[in-house]
């Protein structure tokens, strides 16, 4: 399977409810040695950092057309975290509830992020936020840019993007 780096990230202006986005960045090295890249970002009117964390992953995984191993590259913990301490597996079992028994926030997202994953293998990696990491810098100005843009997107469950 081919190798897929996703950079990933979120920015809401007011959280939460106040505009926010997602930028994320796709590379992968054909058979040839040539880096490819693609550049994905939206805004929406209303939304939470968190959202706009996991629609930027949704986004990257939802735009590959075939089976690929991916490492998705996040300065959110909520993200990283949900998968690399398996909170999602206890979230799902649980009936979509947590460990205090309340419903899991953005659920409609976690779902929709599976339903994306299914195809591919991923991997889950943490980076420092505003640490200088050039692809995360890179997301960070996408997902502001989106965030500040006039042609905002209504947050709602399902059609997003």
């Amino acid at each position: 399977m081919m190798r897929v780096e996703l950079y990933s990230d979120g920015a809401a202006r007011g959280n939460p409810d106040g505009p926010g986005g997602f930028g994320c960045v796709l590379r992968y090295e054909d058979s040839k040695g040539t880096l490819h890249e693609k550049e994905i970002s939206r805004g929406y009117k209303k939304t939470t950092n968190n959202r706009m964390e996991l629609l930027g992953v949704i986004a990257g995984l939802e735009a590959l057309n075939r089976p690929c191993d991916v490492f998705v590259y996040s300065d959110s913990k909520y993200v990283t975290d949900s998968f690399n301490k398996h909170w999602i597996e206890n979230w799902k079992n649980n009936g979509w509830k947590t460990a205090g028994k309340k419903p899991v926030m953005n659920d409609d997202l976690w779902k929709r992020l599976l339903k994306a994953m299914e195809p591919h293998k991923v991997v889950y990696e943490w980076v420092k936020g505003h640490n200088g990491h050039d692809l995360n810098e890179r997301c960070d100005r996408l997902a502001t840019s989106a965030a500040d843009s006039e042609d905002l997107l209504d947050d709602i469950t399902g059609g997003m993007i």
